[in-house]
């Protein structure tokens, strides 16, 4: 990237630094401490993917997912939570344009989003009255709008899904992230009962972006979605190969006067992991960047191109696990006390692999795309 971007790496570093330091205090409070949300907000890296055209940074898909996977190395709570502001901030190019300046015309402000059609609503005049309950709504605690799926109905149509944007103190946020891994990211299940929410709030994510939309916008979302879940899994797996070489260095095991560091087994596990990770990452970034090119054009994405980030970022976020995974065994006992970061890097990469957007089951609609199939790729 080019030096226009180096202030966002300088301050994704650092934030990085930052998480790693309050990794324990974000995994006991289950949410972002205020000092590092500060950070990340005065950089930007919550909003980078917000249109100059109100005021936000527009960064290219490759520099905002790369700020991820940076302070992901810190913290993949942290780096999940960066991932998905920046996912959320590009909706600001689907929002009418009141309701884009209404929602990020603050440069303070952070948004969270959960498009699933959890909720339903109805037509009123001047906008729908929308009701539901959304589960994992990372990074709700610090973030003061909700994006929401929901089914709109009509009397003379089949529901349609449409997504409106929320303040957070017109929901209610319920205490239910209490989990293995992940836990810093405060994904908490909130509900809507009964809340206006005006038109200009009011959009689609499934129709395609705006006319007028800038190549940002035009690099499919739902990639970029997948793609973010995979860039806090590859800031992880670096961060594990980071701890395993810490310990490597001092840890003998019992009746072991060789380091683990000078032990065969270690050195080819580790060249081992970290050619699948450097692999994983070239294959994510080349993907990112041929879409990209072609976002640069006015015409719509090619299926072969969007069909690539999604195989790059179920590959990537597996891999990384799977990297992740084997640290922690070279770590042995000294790994699984909750002292060392190892232990909740496995549970940190264990818990994304669970994602619906690039669990196994996500395989399936590339393989009918492979294997020439009809498959439904509106939202690839």
């Amino acid at each position: 990237m080019g030096t226009e971007y180096d202030k966002f790496f300088a301050a994704a570093y650092e934030c990085a630094g930052l998480a790693r330091s309050l990794a324990a205090v974000t995994e006991q409070q289950r949410s972002l401490p205020p000092e590092l949300v500060d950070r990340l907000v005065t950089a930007g890296l919550l909003r980078s993917g917000v249109a100059g055209g109100l005021g936000g940074p527009e960064l290219p898909p490759a520099a905002s997912l790369e700020t991820a996977e940076v302070v992901a190395r810190g913290d993949a709570s942290a780096g999940w939570c960066v991932s998905i502001a920046v996912t959320s901030s590009l909706l600001s190019a689907y929002l009418p344009a009141e309701g884009a300046r209404e929602v990020f015309g603050d440069p303070s402000t952070v948004a969270a989003g959960v498009w699933a059609p959890r909720g339903t609503g109805r037509a009123v005049d001047g906008g729908v009255v929308v009701s539901g309950q959304w589960a994992f709504c990372s990074g709700i605690p610090h973030a003061q709008w909700l994006s929401v799926g929901f089914m709109l109905q009509s009397k003379d149509s089949k529901p349609v899904l449409r997504v409106a944007t929320i303040p957070k103190a017109e929901l209610e946020v319920l205490d239910t992230w209490h989990t293995g891994g992940l836990r810093g990211t405060g994904s908490h299940d909130c509900v809507a009962s009964e809340v206006f929410v005006p038109s200009r709030r009011i959009f689609s994510v499934v129709d395609g972006p705006p006319a007028d939309a800038v190549a940002l916008h035009r690099f499919p979302l739902f990639g970029f979605f997948a793609l973010s879940i995979a860039a806090a899994a590859l800031g992880n797996a670096r961060g594990a190969i980071d701890d395993l070489l810490e310990l490597a260095g001092t840890r003998k095991t019992l009746g072991s006067s060789r380091t683990l560091a000078e032990r065969s087994q270690t050195q080819a596990l580790i060249a081992g992991s970290e050619a699948k990770l450097r692999a994983a990452r070239l294959l994510m970034y080349a993907s990112i960047d041929d879409a990209w090119q072609a976002a640069q054009r006015t015409d719509p994405i090619p299926l072969e191109l969007r069909l690539g980030l999604r195989l790059a970022a179920t590959h990537v976020t597996q891999t990384a696990a799977d990297v992740t995974t084997a640290m922690y065994d070279l770590g042995g006992g000294a790994a699984i006390y909750e002292t060392s970061p190892l232990q909740r890097r496995f549970r940190d990469a264990r818990t994304a692999t669970a994602h619906f957007q690039v669990n196994s089951a996500s395989w399936e609609l590339p393989g009918k795309l492979l294997l020439g199939l009809d498959a439904q790729t509106g939202q690839l």
